[in-house]
Formats: structure tokens, C-alpha cells, sequence
């Protein structure tokens, strides 16, 4: 007897997970000039604090990137 592959498609789909039990959304800064990360926080305000408070430190630091984690999810339709 010889085995047999049997190959089944299925879409899937990718989404934010907003169930309950999800992981929270972080929010971040990091300033371009020297690499410098803020807290990770779930309140979006605090990390934008901590930009001000770090261009005030260093005036010539101007440009930072937003670093958003998100939970996914994926789900096989039916």
C-alpha cells in the first residue's frame, strides 16, 4: 500500500484582533538622530510626552518614528 497526499486549499483571513482576551495595542516613539526608544505604552499620550521631553534635552534631535504594536489574528472561512 502506498501512501497518498491529499492537499486541501483553504482561504484564511488576517485581522486586528479585537477579541477580549486580546493583547493591548503599544505605543511607542524613537528618535531618529540617536536611536533612543520611549516606554512602551498603551496610552498613546505618554509617548508623546517623552518626545517633548527628549527634544527639549536635545534640541537638534527633530525627526522620531511611531512604533505601534498591534495584535493579529487569523481565521480560516467557511
Amino acid at each position: 500500500m502506498t501512501p497518498r497526499s491529499v492537499l486541501r486549499y483553504e482561504t484564511w483571513t488576517l485581522q486586528p484582533d479585537r477579541e477580549p482576551d486580546a493583547e493591548a495595542v503599544l505605543y511607542a516613539r524613537q528618535c531618529v538622530g540617536d536611536g533612543e526608544t520611549s516606554p512602551s505604552s498603551e496610552d498613546f499620550a505618554e509617548p508623546q510626552n517623552w518626545v517633548l521631553r527628549h527634544c527639549g534635552q536635545s534640541p537638534s534631535h527633530h525627526t522620531y518614528r511611531e512604533i505601534i504594536t498591534r495584535p493579529w489574528r487569523t481565521w480560516r472561512r467557511t
